[in-house]
Order: C-alpha cells, then sequence, then structure tokens
C-alpha cells in the first residue's frame, strides 16, 4: 500500500510541472496587451504601452519570466495582480470557499443521485426499471447546466420564493443559510454528472451479478441481499471512483459558468474577468489552483483504487 501511495505521489510531481508550464504559457494566447488595458483611455502610443510593459516586466524574455514565476509559485507567491495590486493568493483564498463549496456539493448530488440510480437499475438489469433508469440518464446528460440552473432560479426564487435571492453566504456568517444556499446550485451542478455515475455504477453492477462467483454465492445459499451489498457494490466501487474523477474535473468546468448563473462570487468570475481584463497573473494562479485540486483529487482517488482492490497496487 505504500508502494502505491509513494508510485502516485511521484506521478504527481511531472503532472503538475505540465500543468503549471500549460498555465503559464496559454496567457500568452490571450490577444491584447494588459499594458494598454491598464492604461486604458491614455494608451495613445506604442511608447507609452511599451514603458508600461518595462515597468511591470512584461517585456523580459519567456524563458526568465517562467523561471522567476516557478521559483516564486514554489514559495506560494502566484504575484501580483496588475489591476488590483493585490496578491494574487489573497485574491484567490477569499474567492476559492464559494467555488470549492458549490464544487462539493454537485459532487455530493452527483454521487447519491449516481450511484443510486446506477444501483437501482444494474440489479434488475434489462428489466423495466433498468431501461426507464437509462432513459433518464440520458435525459439528464442532455441538459445544459446552466439553462436548469436558470429554470431552477426562476421557479424557486422567483416564482415560490423558496430559496434566497443570493445564494452564497460564507459558513462563517451563518451555517444555515449556507447550506440552503447551495441546494439549487448543486442540484443544477450536480445531476449531469450524475447521470455519467450512474451509467458507469449500472455497468458495473450488473457485470458483477452475472459473473460466476455470484452464482456460487447463490448456491451456497447467501442472500441476495448480502450479495449485492457486500460483493457486487464492492466490486463495482473501482469504475464508479473512475467515473467520480472524471467528474471531478467536469465539475470544475461547470462551476466557473455556473457561478454566474446564482451569483456566487467565486473563481469563475475572478478568472472571466481577470481574462477581459488581460490580468495575467490571476489568470495564471486560478487556472494553476484549479489544476491543483484536481491531480490532488485523482491521486487520492487512485490510491483509493488499491484500497479496495489490491490488484490495482503496483507490484
Amino acid at each position: 500500500m505504500l508502494k502505491l501511495i509513494g508510485y502516485r505521489l511521484i506521478l504527481a510531481v511531472p503532472q503538475l510541472a505540465i500543468v503549471s508550464l500549460l498555465v503559464f504559457s496559454l496567457v500568452y494566447l490571450i490577444p491584447g496587451s494588459a499594458a494598454a488595458v491598464i492604461l486604458g483611455d491614455a494608451a495613445s502610443s506604442p511608447e507609452e504601452i511599451a514603458r508600461v510593459e518595462a515597468q511591470l516586466g512584461l517585456d523580459r524574455p519567456f524563458i526568465v519570466r517562467l523561471v522567476e514565476w516557478y521559483a516564486a509559485a514554489l514559495q506560494g507567491d502566484l504575484g501580483t495582480s496588475l489591476l488590483a495590486g493585490q496578491p494574487v493568493t489573497d485574491m484567490i483564498a477569499q474567492r476559492l470557499p464559494a467555488t470549492l463549496s458549490l464544487v462539493i456539493g454537485g459532487l455530493l448530488v452527483a454521487v447519491i443521485v449516481g450511484m443510486g440510480l446506477g444501483l437501482f437499475a444494474g440489479v434488475k438489469a434489462g428489466q423495466p426499471r433498468d431501461r426507464a433508469v437509462t432513459g433518464v440518464t440520458a435525459f439528464l446528460q442532455s441538459v445544459p447546466e446552466f439553462w436548469l440552473g436558470q429554470i431552477l432560479v426562476v421557479v424557486f426564487v422567483i416564482q415560490l420564493k423558496l430559496a434566497p435571492v443570493l445564494a452564497w453566504t460564507p459558513p462563517s456568517q451563518d451555517v444555515g443559510k449556507w447550506l440552503t444556499g447551495l441546494i439549487l446550485p448543486s442540484l443544477a451542478l450536480g445531476v449531469g454528472t450524475a447521470a455519467l455515475i450512474a451509467r458507469q455504477t449500472r455497468t458495473a453492477i450488473a457485470d458483477s451479478l452475472a459473473s460466476r462467483y455470484i452464482d456460487t454465492l447463490t448456491a451456497a445459499g447467501v442472500s441476495r441481499t448480502r450479495i449485492i451489498w457486500t460483493y457486487a457494490l464492492k466490486n463495482s466501487l473501482v469504475p464508479a471512483l473512475a467515473a467520480v474523477g472524471l467528474a471531478v474535473g467536469v465539475l470544475f468546468g461547470v462551476s466557473l459558468v455556473m457561478e454566474r448563473v446564482f451569483s456566487f462570487p467565486g473563481l469563475g468570475t475572478l478568472m472571466l474577468n481577470s481574462v477581459l481584463s488581460k490580468d495575467f497573473p490571476v489568470v495564471q494562479g486560478v487556472a494553476l489552483v484549479i489544476g491543483i485540486i484536481i491531480i490532488v483529487v485523482n491521486a487520492v482517488l487512485d490510491i483509493s483504487y488499491g484500497v479496495i482492490n489490491p490488484k490495482a497496487r503496483p507490484s
């Protein structure tokens, strides 16, 4: 088990290096100049823009800026916002709780609903309820999350007034309002991913129950309930966890849009505003933090594979 943990941690190092390199490089594909945005109407001449770029260090060679950025990032310094003049780490720390709350809420909905539907359908593969669940999951996957979010806002916030207008309340202020405000965003974010997990779980459960060892357990007098919950479900967790790992990346991507629907002051809003204003350090910092979170979550899931299935451990 320790070998699996060490192997996965070692594998995370090149992943982090590649992600950080891509994050630093991609901002150069953003058209326009940050100096021109900062100057605004005062950007009347190329010489003035060049002067501001020199002050900000934007005119230095790519390699020099990359090495300096790596050195600072390893110390937890992601630079300073070109427009706000604040440390990027502070800006991210202020908005990260909103994004994490939304993603974790959506993930809980996806896992609970997805695995529940998958188990419900998989134990009766080929029967009417299996086909009904398949139809429901196909519909859920085809519904855009932002559209579903807008429908929930119109129905439950505007028409029925059962949900707060401002969805986000910091848990440090009021835990009850924080949980209440997360219900609709989590549902809108999680149902589409729940369909993905449901399909994987359903297939895994159906395959497990069709295996020969299940026939042996049945012949030995083991109850159907015990077979499903003790044996079939455990063997189905590995593909289900693989779907959860994929879901985390999807949820982070969709949450950046969902924040706009529910007015969440999260990383998505910060990223969008920074891209539009050419605030490169903030764009780099947000993308790097999201990449690190996804890598860490997938590393934990990979280690979980080894806990559940010893065959997944390196020899």
